[in-house]
């Protein structure tokens, strides 16, 4: 949760829908240089395999039958070989770093999309549905607008490359290679959507066993104490088999979707194969195949391969389509799904309805737990949207005081000073040492001590005293959920105190269970769970 709350960073309350965040053609903007480059480099390695294959093809031809060559044909040879290495590497690395700046960029997007979420939209979220989110999908989207992408452009340029290679020496081999691929985008057309299905399957296994596992990892103290490690642990093995299976059964069908491709490659050069071998006996005469010089041979032989080659490679990324594709939607479902809808809470609505807001003082709200008074502070912040007191207008900043508010990264001061504008160092010092965080033993060194990343080395009770001494050095409302809950008597007391003299220049709302912070209060509302409301002053 960002702190403080701004009037940005209210949700709307108009309920607009919001942009939808269009993982796939986030990804194809994002890819659209990248994947240039990327075209560029394997069209120079096609032709220049095809240039490498005629020369080679002339030269040993010639040689053979004991004929003259020309010099430039092992220029060319020598040109063409490395060239096409060259170009095959960097057409390798081009991928690489399109795919990589696709996957970074649309990670940090997705990232920036989930910190534009309200508190609670993000809180709904299951912890490994955006942990996959974050980690996997963008790279399968990366590798279907950049891999699968160039493979399938290349499969529509570089055979026609091919093609017209083998038309110069023999326009009948051409049609022969031409002929088998109507079959070949049959067999893909009827592989995809089984791959597909497969791949959607695959991805839903993989998020049962990431949402399952970030639930152990956050309840394993509770696992440990009760001695159930062995059966969570059997549950997991279960999880993580199912996925093993769904994966394997993506791999299956593309392995024969790849084999299938490497059947009538292999069909189609036998019939060359046979063809020419018969026009060179002279055991048959076949148009375009008979008559020809051993060089033209050679020449249809290796030029053909490289009219297969394209295929072969769709083949290989044709499984990233279908993993890309669930990854985009995947996505999508986890950054455009609409927030849950809120339970009805009559005793807030009621109790919204007929508040009055004081400009300054501490306005305590009590009641049993479960009643909504958590509920009712996060629509008065703009945390949560809903109704607020007609005559109640938001500040342009509140400071949020709980143990979930948001630490920064960084030194203590830092913590304490994040979002305000260059606060006095003496009031830094005397805010934390107000609430007890220069004494406290487990953040050692004072304003220097070091937060970590998000907070992760704080306690709640850390937490909420930091936010307290943010709230001290500002000027701010302060809304306050349960302070002094999970205290110690003497910090108890002290968040007291200092809510009651931040009390003395602003609006101070609380909600809390603690008898004495309530005896405090210059004005009460109590809610119960008949929907009733009893104010106090």
């Amino acid at each position: 949760m960002e702190q403080p709350v701004t009037a940005e960073d209210r949700p709307d309350r108009r309920g607009g829908s919001h942009d939808a965040f269009a993982a796939l053609a986030r990804a194809r903007r994002l890819g659209s240089a990248g994947l240039g480059r990327l075209l560029g480099w394997q069209l120079a390695r096609t032709a220049l395999r095809l240039a490498a294959a005629a020369s080679m093809a002339v030269l040993f031809g010639r040689l053979i039958m004991e004929q003259p060559f020309e010099g430039s044909l092992l220029i060319a040879l020598a040109i063409s070989v490395p060239g096409a290495a060259v170009a095959g590497l960097m057409a390798d690395r081009a991928q690489a770093r399109a795919e990589t700046e696709v996957s970074t960029a649309l990670r940090n997007d997705a990232i920036g999309r989930l910190q534009a979420m309200p508190a609670g939209r993000v809180r709904a979220l299951a912890a490994g549905s955006v942990t996959v989110g974050l980690q996997r999908h963008p790279e399968a989207v990366a590798s279907l607008v950049i891999g699968h992408r160039a493979a399938s452009l290349m499969m529509a340029i570089g055979p026609l490359m091919a093609a017209v290679a083998l038309a110069v020496v023999s326009w009948q081999a051409a049609l022969l290679v031409l002929v088998l691929t109507p079959v070949m985008i049959l067999f893909f057309a009827l592989v995809g959507e089984t791959i597909r299905s497969r791949a959607d399957a695959q991805e839903k296994a993989f998020s049962h066993l990431a949402g399952q596992f970030a639930d152990r990892i956050r309840t394993l103290p509770t696992i440990l104490a009760n001695d159930a490690l062995a059966g969570e642990e059997a549950k997991l093995a279960i999880r993580l088999d199912a996925y093993t299976a769904k994966t394997m059964g993506v791999l299956r069908i593309a392995f024969i979707n790849a084999g299938l491709i490497d059947f009538f490659a292999s069909l189609s050069i036998a019939m060359l194969a046979v063809f020419l071998g018969l026009g060179h006996l002279g055991l048959a005469t076949i148009p375009g195949f008979s008559g020809l010089e051993l060089w033209q041979s050679l020449f249809i032989l290796m030029i053909a391969p490289d009219y297969f080659a394209p295929f072969r490679r769709f083949s290989e990324q044709y499984h990233a389509k279908a993993e890309g594709l669930a990854a985009a939607a995947a996505l999508d479902h986890l950054l455009d799904a609409e927030p849950a809808p809120a339970p009805a809470l009559p005793a807030v609505e009621r109790a919204l309805s007929k508040m009055t807001m004081p400009p300054s003082g501490l306005l305590v709200i009590s009641g049993p737990s479960g009643v909504g008074k958590s509920t009712l502070l996060r629509r008065l912040a703009g945390i949560e949207a809903g109704p607020t007191p007609s005559p109640w207008t938001m500040p342009q900043g509140c400071v949020w005081v709980a143990t979930d508010s948001f630490v920064a990264t960084g030194t203590l001061a830092e913590a304490i000073g994040n979002g305000l504008d260059a606060p006095c160092p003496t009031r830094l010092r005397a805010a934390a040492a107000s609430v007890g965080l220069l004494d406290d033993a487990l953040l050692p060194g004072g304003l220097a001590a070091r937060i970590g990343e998000g907070g992760a080395n704080l306690s709640g009770g850390q937490r909420l005293r930091i936010a307290l001494a943010r709230a001290l050095v500002s000027q701010r409302t302060v809304i306050a959920d349960e302070p002094t809950a999970k205290l110690d008597p003497a910090t108890a007391d002290a968040v007291r105190r200092a809510l009651l003299d931040m009390a003395n220049s602003r609006l101070v709302i609380v909600a809390s269970h603690d008898p004495e912070l309530i005896a405090l209060a210059d004005r009460r509302i109590a809610l119960d769970a008949t929907a009733s409301l009893e104010e106090a002053a």
